[in-house]
């Protein structure tokens, strides 16, 4: 079982989601560090995004607890909140598998629509923002200036007056990722951000969330399928197995794990596993974590 110094932001306890009599998720327990890469892993069918979706409010668990205790805020059960106050409260934010951002607005545009929540506060629902007045204008000046550093950060500066949809497939993720900070995150779950990458842009994200990490002091829950990216970047990994929790630990421990091994290959045997499966597992092992 993984254990860290740093203080828990994320605590789930018996965590259950049930589909009929389906059970997508099953008694599932673990914690995510603050300032950590949390990467959850297992085969097609596992539970991740399930798992993601209760997290954000997108389901209602049918069972369990989920606790977020981020620094200088209070603890919220996320089980108990509306989606829309889990990401405006709680500020947990959250990129898609498939990419969701408003393809006829421009880059520029999106990462403003990204802080929606204090522009709308600053405006008092409008009227400020019709008459102008100097609370609403300092607001979208500091929005601006957010949406300007996360353009500088995910080099899309010189793409911010084009329409988002125009951009080439890697430079939309970095865009959905960009626009989840604009919220100003304490938790940002990511859905297979490194999906359709060449492996040039897979190396460039493996970065740009090494740095949010450094940078912005955040949790980071990844659910990723290519085991190069989880294997360099991961402090902690979960892997989950039709809905359970078989693997909790650092990213060596869990590519030496037999139960991991049988899972995604039905062996636990390496000198058995198929030379492009294996070579996943190991890509990265001699070059260690960044």
């Amino acid at each position: 079982m993984y254990c860290s110094s740093r203080p828990a932001l994320l605590t789930v306890d018996h965590l259950s989601m049930r589909f009929g009599g389906l059970f997508a998720v099953n008694d599932l327990g673990f914690t995510a560090y603050g300032s950590e890469i949390t990467a959850i892993i297992g085969p097609n069918g596992a539970g991740k995004t399930t798992l993601f979706n209760c997290l954000t409010g997108f389901y209602k668990p049918s069972v369990g607890r989920i606790a977020l205790t981020a620094p200088g805020a209070p603890r919220f059960l996320l089980e108990r909140m509306d989606g829309y106050r889990i990401a405006r409260d709680a500020r947990v934010a959250r990129t898609f598998q498939n990419i969701r951002l408003f393809p006829g607005m421009s880059v520029l545009e999106n990462l403003l629509v990204g802080q929606h929540t204090p522009l709308m506060r600053a405006s008092r629902y409008s009227l400020a923002g019709l008459l102008g007045l100097r609370g609403y204008r300092l607001q979208e000046r500091r929005s601006l200036d957010t949406a300007r550093y996360w353009l500088d950060r995910t080099g899309l500066t010189a793409q911010a007056d084009q329409p988002a949809g125009s951009l080439p497939y890697g430079s939309q993720r970095r865009l959905e990722i960009a626009r989840a900070m604009c919220t100003e995150p304490a938790l940002l779950c990511l859905d297979e951000p490194a999906a359709g990458l060449n492996p040039r842009e897979s190396l460039d994200l493996n970065q740009l969330i090494l740095d949010i990490r450094q940078e912005q002091g955040i949790g980071i829950l990844l659910i990723e399928h290519d085991m190069s990216v989880v294997m360099t970047i991961s402090d902690h990994v979960i892997v989950l197995d039709h809905g359970s929790l078989i693997a909790d630990d650092d990213p060596a421990g869990v590519r030496c794990d037999p139960a991991v091994i049988r899972a995604y290959l039905g062996t636990a045997e390496d000198e058995d596993l198929p030379t492009e499966v294996a070579a996943d597992l190991n890509r990265t092992a001699a070059g260690g974590r960044s």
